[in-house]
């Protein structure tokens, strides 16, 4: 545990190295759940097995062994991250993560207006991306 906890904390202060660049912290859970806060005034305290995430909006704890992935971005909504891998104006299909077939939309923007908040795979025919919907 105290090992994990160590790894942790060297990759967050790597991470605040590079946050200069970015305006959001995300934190995806394990159930494919983000939530993103703004990088300003933000300070992380790992406190037993919770992880607390301070900012100018306020304090969130985050259970640690619910976290899936943090990463930072220039926005809070997963939607402008994909746009610029897949067009957003071109058919896609989409697909739960075990790979079952959701369905085709219209455009990235359709389906995500119609999916519910989950992790899927969005392909247009010639590249695929894994995607959050909050």
């Amino acid at each position: 545990m105290k090992r994990s906890l160590f790894i942790l904390m060297a990759v967050c202060c790597a991470m605040m190295v590079q946050a200069a660049t970015y305006s959001y912290l995300v934190f995806t859970n394990t159930s494919g759940t983000t939530t993103a806060f703004e990088v300003s005034n933000l300070t992380l305290t790992v406190s037993g097995s919770n992880l607390q995430v301070t900012n100018d909006e306020g304090t969130v704890n985050l259970v640690l062994t619910e976290l899936a992935a943090m990463q930072f971005s220039t926005s809070a909504d997963s939607i402008t991250a994909i746009e610029n891998v897949l067009d957003g104006d071109q058919p896609v299909q989409v697909f739960s993560v075990s790979g079952v077939s959701l369905g085709t939309f219209g455009s990235l923007v359709e389906a995500a207006q119609q999916l519910n908040a989950g992790a899927y795979v969005i392909s247009n025919g010639k590249k695929s991306q894994k995607i959050v919907l909050q």
